[in-house]
């Protein structure tokens, strides 16, 4: 098996940062799509937002690499910038057009829940490409497999099961001015599906890539400031192919400036730093498992800001999601102790063999025949049986 990274003592705290910055990465991505449904409702077509949602993140990034990584980022190869270019296509800009178009010939809450076979995606690919050790004969790997499933079918459970309705909020507050147009024609949905299924493959290819990508140019701030680069560039060139009228570029002081400001630094900016940061840390299953809580947090949001109504089901579904990112969470925490355990044994074995002990005597004959003693521990200066020869 590959191992991507290295393999830490990780402490209560340092796992308390990473699940809690990928569960904020999570809050941030369910941001994502709840305003680009607003931004579509506005009459903002998904190219030309995604385009923006680049250029602005890569405008946060830019100085703060530069500034943060001066002197640290070591030297720009090809195999460097390929990645980088891969990075933002898959990452970036084919999986951002992808997935939006998708919300807008399906629905938020659709496109959302076909976003929740990542997890399981991510670990197939991770499993053949060796990113990720199955080890089904063990604990830990059965813990994996049925928490990738559990997470999974808690999403599937959150979109197909209704039930009651679940009054959670005193108020209601409705962003959009009118129902999504887009929505109602039925023809587009098969296509819909396709895009989001698609998406989904290239965002999971994009985890797994993003390990590589750590270990090859091990700075988070230059290595994400790389990747919006290329998909700014790669998604302005596709929407000016179809949105070349002046008007479907301009940005006033309205939800269209907010929108793409927010995609741009939280929900790209910072969102991305965090993923390559736990998927250097932890690997990228650990990083795909959380895409489920994504779907919870649109639920919600979209129940308090889209005057959406909230069911039974949602409530179920999300139990069962939190329920799977521990099982899976358990078993990585196996597997990262074993991987520790053997590394140190490993590198202790390596000590004592190339470590001599102390006062060690070396015997050596001179050419009369008469031995002499020479001590490894004497460190400069001349040997007894040196000076005894002069």
């Amino acid at each position: 098996m590959a191992v991507i990274g290295v393999v830490e003592n990780y402490t209560g705290l340092e796992r308390v940062k990473h699940v809690g910055a990928m569960t904020l990465a999570a809050v941030l991505l369910g941001g994502n799509i709840v305003l680009s449904k607003v931004a579509a409702d506005d009459g903002m077509t998904m190219r030309v937002m995604v385009a923006y949602r680049w250029i602005f993140a890569t405008a946060f990034l830019g100085p703060i690499a530069i500034i943060v990584e001066w002197n640290r980022r070591p030297k720009l190869t090809w195999t460097v910038i390929v990645q980088a270019f891969l990075s933002g296509l898959l990452g970036g800009s084919l999986f951002s057009i992808l997935f939006y178009t998708s919300v807008i010939m399906t629905s938020a809450t659709f496109a959302t829940a076909i976003y929740n076979l990542i997890p399981a995606m991510t670990f197939v690919i991770a499993v053949l490409l060796r990113f990720e050790n199955l080890s089904y004969d063990k604990v830990s790997g059965k813990a994996k497999v049925m928490g990738t499933i559990i997470c999974v079918g808690g999403a599937m459970v959150l979109t197909l099961y209704k039930g009651v309705e679940v009054h959670m909020w005193p108020i209601k507050i409705d962003l959009l001015h009118h129902a999504n147009e887009a929505t109602a024609h039925k023809e587009l949905l098969a296509l819909g599906i396709v895009l989001a299924v698609t998406s989904c493959i290239c965002y999971s290819l994009w985890i797994v890539l993003l390990a590589k990508v750590s270990k090859n140019y091990p700075c988070h701030y230059s290595s994400t400031a790389m990747m919006s680069v290329m998909g700014s560039i790669q998604s302005v060139v596709f929407a000016l192919c179809f949105d070349r009228q002046v008007s479907q570029w301009r940005l006033g002081w309205d939800r269209r400036l907010f929108v793409v400001l927010y995609l741009g630094i939280l929900g790209s900016g910072i969102v991305v730093i965090l993923m390559t940061w736990c998927s250097q840390k932890r690997g990228p299953l650990f990083v795909s498992v959380f895409n489920p809580l994504i779907l919870l947090f649109v639920a919600l949001a979209s129940s308090l800001l889209l005057d959406e109504t909230l069911y039974l089901g949602s409530i179920l579904g999300g139990i069962l999601i939190i329920m799977g990112l521990y099982v899976v969470l358990w078993g990585k925490g196996k597997d990262m102790k074993a991987s520790k355990i053997i590394l140190s044994n490993k590198g202790a074995s390596q000590k004592n063999d190339l470590e001599a002990p102390e006062d060690q005597e070396i015997v050596k004959v001179d050419e009369n025949g008469k031995e002499a003693e020479m001590k490894t521990n004497e460190v400069g200066g001349e040997s007894d049986s040196g000076r005894k020869g002069t």
